[in-house]
């Protein structure tokens, strides 16, 4: 039972105010958005802040729902389709956390994207912005590749991302994402 003193340790050291981790569905979403918000609200956050969070962690969590591996059974063992959420947040910043397995197939073209994103300065983005509402294509997963460059524009920061090795057709993406608590 000492991993439960463990994971509080853990949380109090990074900071965290909300954590989920399991599966991701639009009725997850809405609750955790709906604590989110409670969370944000009783805080006394500036209310331009409260905002950027709340758009972050809306991108963000539809971001797993639409985009995480399909990864169901294979080869007669059932793969997780699990992912994780965080909030953590300090004197200068709140951070938004997500982790999801996708397809190793999908990492490339990921990479490059947010690369490509993340080469962008604030006139950058917001030409992208129009440019993908403009040209838009939505994608059989319904996304038009709008959500990372709303979180890059809202936060004024890069994105954060690594990919972890899973096993031979999946990775885990992990993106942060920081909204500074400074006014502007």
């Amino acid at each position: 039972m000492n991993y439960i003193y463990d994971l509080h340790r853990t949380m109090m050291a990074q900071k965290l105010i909300l954590v989920y981790e399991g599966d991701f569905t639009q009725e997850t979403t809405k609750s955790i958005l709906s604590m989110a918000e409670r969370n944000l609200d009783s805080s006394g956050e500036e209310s331009g802040t409260r905002r950027k969070v709340f758009n972050v962690m809306v991108e963000a969590l539809q971001n797993i729902v639409k985009h995480s591996s399909e990864q169901g059974t294979r080869a007669g063992s059932l793969m997780s389709k699990s992912a994780i959420f965080m909030i953590s947040k300090d004197d200068n910043r709140y951070c938004v956390m997500t982790g999801n397995p996708i397809a190793k197939t999908s990492v490339a073209k990921l990479k490059g994207n947010l690369d490509d994103l993340n080469s962008k300065d604030k006139e950058g983005l917001k030409e992208m912005y129009k440019d993908i509402i403009k040209n838009t294509q939505i994608s059989e997963k319904g996304g038009a590749g709008l959500g990372f460059v709303d979180m890059a524009r809202k936060s004024g920061e890069k994105l954060e991302f690594t990919f972890a090795n899973m096993d031979d057709e999946h990775d885990f993406f992990c993106l942060r994402v920081n909204i500074s608590r400074e006014k502007e």
